[in-house]
């Protein structure tokens, strides 16, 4: 995490920094500043602190030849700690502008930087170092959204359970918090957020830098799945202005993966969260700009530029649209399912819905390999795991090697021709009734948990008409589009391959009708998305 830099490479960095001398116990940068430099270490250190308050709890020291940061400076977002010199030092100083040009331009220098940045990130994720608290319980659906919100996003925060921690009543009356409004979140120690939506926690601790609504990006990607992130990445590393738009977190399903083991390249497997954390650092690096928990609302393509606008009432405009939306698990048809959305109904299998369940018997509903990477991941955590389908069995929906796991872990039944039936329980799930289709035989089981991982629904109603869609809801592109679909068409050329009916507008990923539903296939077209998009900016 804490490399040293050498003479010849500190030469290297000296024409993108100014020298710059400081007096003792001088205050670099702080808690939620932004546009924040980095600093190289000449003579003297720097003290990294956590700060509470007015505590302060010290994190590293930085001695000559080390530097500071964490992925925060890619992106622009608040520093989580405070920055001090405990004596006279002599540093070099690089602002934000500068780094990004290095990470850009030196792929020496890049891995330098980029590499302990995503580590230090790690260590403030799992030490809980930031500028949030959260306060919840286990039986609060809204808590199991926030924890998943900081999660997915990899944002720093410390947890506070009002069921199990002794001297939380402390920190409600201080903050003047009943427990009816749990969840909580508290911004830097001053803001008291209740029971928030995802949108107001990515205000409140500036997780998007300001949109100027005056300017016209060369393209607007909508979600950030793989398919979005790899249309940022190509688009932001070959001089595109691109802007990432997503509704909740960044990775999408892909993101909710335990672990990816057909991914070409990573033979050990990575998982969903980790892929996507990497990935957008490398969208940042090359200067895309990403707004979380921002919802495209309506697509406006009647006129160019077009226009996108978002839940918050905003609009922004661009060249050209790549919509990558996705697609959600098809909820199952059950009256009372929503009550239990969140507290015992799952539409993820992270190590945040694992600590729920752990040791405990569970279901999963659905035959493809989102459900087979979560049944195989559950099982050594939880006492035993069912596995619902509705057909005769796997091998028609599943990877082999994820099957053959399954069918040798003593932990997996898998249930073939059976169903959820019926859901039952409070304010929480405590019991499931499932129904075997061919013996119409129901049994009723304690099971409090449930993850269902089954069909997808597309993400287009947002779409307003503008694009065709097929008879489920996906959005049809190049040769699919039938010639009435394509009837009002202004150019000579016929659509490009993933160019949907309206000129400038691709659809990439789950939410393109025909799509491969696998990562590699979504990474792929953002990518060939990005080739297409230079010819039609040029006509």
């Amino acid at each position: 995490m804490f490399p040293k830099l050498g003479a010849a490479e500190i030469a290297r960095l000296a024409p993108f920094a100014r020298e710059r001398k400081t007096s003792a116990n001088e205050i670099l940068f702080d808690l939620g500043d932004t546009d924040v430099s980095v600093f190289v270490v000449l003579d003297g250190s720097i003290e990294i602190l956590s700060v509470s308050g007015d505590s302060e709890t010290p994190i590293v020291t930085n001695d000559p030849g080390e530097f500071t940061g964490e992925v925060n400076l890619l992106s622009g977002r608040p520093s989580l700690v405070r920055g001090r010199t405990p004596r006279p030092s002599r540093l070099l100083e690089i602002n934000r502008a500068n780094l990004r040009r290095i990470v850009q331009t030196d792929p020496g220098l890049s891995e330098l930087f980029l590499r302990p940045y995503m580590l230090r990130r790690a260590h403030l994720v799992t030490s809980g170092t930031g500028d949030a608290v959260l306060i919840g319980s286990s039986h609060s659906a809204g808590t199991l959204r926030l924890k998943a919100f900081f999660a997915r996003n990899g944002h720093p925060h410390s947890y506070i359970d009002v069921d199990r921690d002794s001297d939380v009543q402390h920190v409600l009356d201080h903050f003047r918090v009943s427990l009816d409004e749990i969840p909580v979140v508290i911004c830097r120690g001053r803001n008291v957020l209740r029971n928030p939506s995802n949108a107001e926690v990515a205000a409140c601790l500036g997780l998007n830098a300001d949109v100027d609504g005056g300017s016209v990006y060369d393209v607007i990607v909508v979600g950030a799945g793989p398919a979005g992130l790899a249309a940022a990445v190509y688009a932001a590393s070959e001089g595109l202005s691109v802007l990432v738009l997503e509704g909740n977190f960044p990775g999408g399903q892909a993101g909710s993966s335990s672990r990816i083991e057909n991914y070409l390249g990573f033979p050990t497997g990575i998982s969903g969260q980790e892929l996507t954390d990497r990935a957008l650092v490398q969208a940042q690096k090359f200067g895309a700009h990403m707004r979380i928990a921002s919802s495209a609302t309506t697509l406006r393509c009647t006129q160019g530029p077009f226009a996108i606008e978002m839940l918050n009432g905003e609009s922004v405009h661009c060249r050209s649209v790549i919509v990558a939306s996705g697609a959600a698990y098809r909820k199952l048809a059950l009256p009372n399912l929503r009550q239990f959305e969140g507290v015992g109904i799952y539409y993820g299998a992270t190590n945040v819905e694992a600590q729920l369940c752990e040791g405990e018997e569970i279901v999963i509903v659905g035959g493809g390999n989102s459900a087979g990477q979560a049944a195989v991941y559950l099982s050594s955590r939880v006492k035993h795991v069912h596995l619902l389908v509705r057909g005769a069995g796997l091998p028609d929906t599943m990877s082999r090697y994820l099957i053959r796991r399954i069918e040798e872990s003593p932990s997996i039944t898998v249930r073939a021709f059976t169903e959820i039936a019926a859901l039952q329980g409070d304010d929480r799930l405590e019991r499931i009734e499932w129904r075997n289709s061919q013996s119409e035989v129901v049994e009723d089981r304690p099971i409090r948990h449930a993850f269902l991982m089954t069909g997808a629904t597309p993400n287009t109603a947002w779409l307003n008409g503008c694009l065709a869609l097929d008879d489920k809801g996906f959005i049809k592109t190049g040769p699919d589009l039938a010639p009435e679909e394509v009837g009002q068409w202004p150019l000579s050329r016929r659509p490009y391959l993933l160019e949907t009916s309206s000129p400038r507008v691709f659809a990439v990923g789950d939410v393109r009708a025909g799509s491969v539903k696998r990562v590699a296939s979504a990474v792929g077209e953002g990518s060939i998305a990005v080739q297409f998009l230079h010819r039609v900016l040029a006509e």
